[in-house]
């Protein structure tokens, strides 16, 4: 008994670290969001409603079309990697093609978020494929998403 709570003790211990390391509210920056065929670049952010419940929106754009994506994530730090969390969620996105219908899709993501220790960025990287719900587009696979942000404490 007294090793479980022995290891209850570090484990409390070693997520309280990590979380005193990485907590930041919300950020700010720059997004890319890659398609086999498209790339989209603009404005990322996020805010965490909680320690672990996220909230993100980009606005991303590319010749004749803009894309806004607005992701929901379960964010979970690592054990013994201050700074470093990994994630997964879902959520819409719209593209807005110039002189075409637009296409709709369900994006479902995975991916990690490393807040720099002692400098306000954050980077992050996911796997966002994308279910097209609309009669027009095809679903894709191979989309990726990457971030660059400026961190605000709480």
């Amino acid at each position: 008994m007294k090793k479980l709570l022995f290891v209850i003790a570090l484990v409390m211990m070693g997520n309280l670290a990590v979380k005193a390391q990485t907590n930041y509210r919300a950020a700010l920056g720059l997004g890319i969001d890659l398609y086999d065929e498209a790339t989209f670049f603009g404005a990322s952010g996020k805010y965490f409603f909680s320690d672990n419940h996220v909230g993100q929106a980009d606005l991303g754009f590319e010749d004749n079309a803009t894309i806004a994506t607005f992701l929901y994530s379960y964010h979970k730090g690592f054990f013994r990697a201050p700074g470093l969390r990994w994630y997964a969620g879902v959520g819409p996105s719209i593209i807005f093609i110039k002189n075409s219908d637009n296409i709709f899709a369900l994006r479902p993501h995975l991916g990690l978020d490393f807040k720099i220790d002692g400098v306000p960025l954050v980077l992050n990287f996911d796997w966002r494929p994308s279910v097209v719900l609309s009669d027009v587009g095809e679903n894709e696979v191979a989309a990726f998403g990457f971030g660059l942000q400026f961190a605000f404490d709480n």
